[in-house]
């Protein structure tokens, strides 16, 4: 049994590989997710995911705004994934939610999920959707969802119990048709192996010949800063002489010169890079080259990011991560196949509602929202 995979926003191809690494034979049968189209705008992006995706099938990357997608022309598809854009619903930024420029355009999933009814799909977001407009506008997206024929499971996953290297934390809804008689459930990973992020970069070694390895460049101010931070501390935390403190005041982000600690999980890989925002070397006075992120986010190292390198810093920060993202794939082949896999139940309720329809938040755990 094959999938016949379409991809709205979808990046370099982090879900991509997911889906692709997911396939497994079960009583002679294989079953698997295949490319069928994918969708982004970014031009880099799109040459990034042709290149690495659907080398013989460039043509079947659209490069456009979604908005301008012709929806009649696409193939039939089995499976649609979607992460829609979620500058609107991160906590970082001004929260617009449906009111800004992003927020809407889930609504070009569920019209492909009207047209071509799918025997599944997978959408992904940040945490803060979960509390966007007080709730509203993340119960508004899963009726929608819904009301195309969809039984949705949402969930919050900490791709770090899934052996990614970082403690990346995400929203991803399951939907497969209600007609097929199915359930998706949330898998786990029994005792889940801690993968730390000196383990990530550096077993293997980085070959010196790795494609998008090339090092940033570092001005004198930032290497000096770098010397009095230890292993884990950030530029508020770290103890240094007043002449490099930050004169910031407001709010101040942890991840502004964070140097990685090497015994845990990286914190989030993020598409910014500016202002102390890349990701620090725990020993080395230097930020992460893009290879070393890409590591982070579990993408194989002969995957090749096209574009500049600031371009494929954004791009692997907006990423999914592929080792996450498969076991959710697997997970979803498995119910098609009738295999029982580890489960537990969903840690977000899609219908829990209060006397006046004004959605109920249960306690959220933790969470780490990308700065993208």
């Amino acid at each position: 049994m094959n999938f016949k995979l379409g991809e709205l926003f979808c990046g370099p191809g982090g879900i991509a590989i997911g889906a692709r690494d997911a396939s497994f034979i079960h009583n002679g049968e294989l079953y698997s997710i295949s490319h069928e189209w994918a969708n982004d705008y970014e031009k880099d992006t799109c040459e990034t995911y042709a290149k690495n995706i659907c080398p013989h099938n460039t043509g079947s990357v659209i490069c456009s705004d979604v908005r301008n997608l012709n929806i009649d022309e696409l193939s039939k598809i089995d499976g649609l994934a979607f992460g829609f854009p979620c500058n609107d619903f991160s906590i970082v930024g001004e929260q617009k939610g449906f009111q800004g420029n992003f927020g809407p355009l889930y609504t070009y999933g569920v019209k492909v999920l009207q047209k071509f009814q799918p025997s599944w799909f997978l959408a992904e977001n940040v945490g803060g959707l979960r509390n966007s407009n007080d709730g509203s506008a993340f119960q508004t997206i899963i009726d929608e969802l819904t009301a195309t024929g969809y039984d949705v499971v949402a969930n919050l996953y900490k791709f770090e119990n899934y052996e990614v290297p970082q403690a990346r934390h995400r929203i991803i809804i399951v939907g497969i048709r209600n007609d097929l008689g199915l359930k998706f459930k949330v898998p786990v990973i029994k005792n889940p192996k801690t993968i730390t992020s000196r383990e990530a970069i550096e077993v293997p070694p980085i070959s010196p010949t790795a494609y998008n390895n090339e090092l940033t460049k570092q001005s004198e101010n930032v290497v000096e800063r770098l010397k009095y931070i230890k292993p884990g501390e950030n530029a508020f935390t770290a103890k240094m002489p007043d002449n490099l403190k930050l004169n910031v005041k407001g709010a101040q982000i942890s991840q502004i010169y964070k140097r990685l600690d090497p015994n845990k999980p990286a914190y989030t890989v993020t598409g910014s890079g500016g202002g102390g925002t890349h990701i620090y070397h725990w020993k080395e006075n230097r930020a992460l080259t893009n290879r070393e992120r890409a590591r982070l986010q579990t993408f194989p190292d002969d995957f090749i990011f096209h574009g500049s390198k600031e371009s494929v810093r954004k791009q692997i920060g907006m990423a999914v991560p592929p080792k996450g993202v498969k076991i959710i794939f697997e997970s979803i082949l498995k119910t098609f196949a009738g295999i029982p896999y580890d489960s537990v139940a969903p840690n977000i309720e899609t219908r829990n509602r209060d006397l006046f329809g004004k959605m109920v938040l249960e306690p959220s755990e933790e969470y780490i929202i990308s700065q993208i």
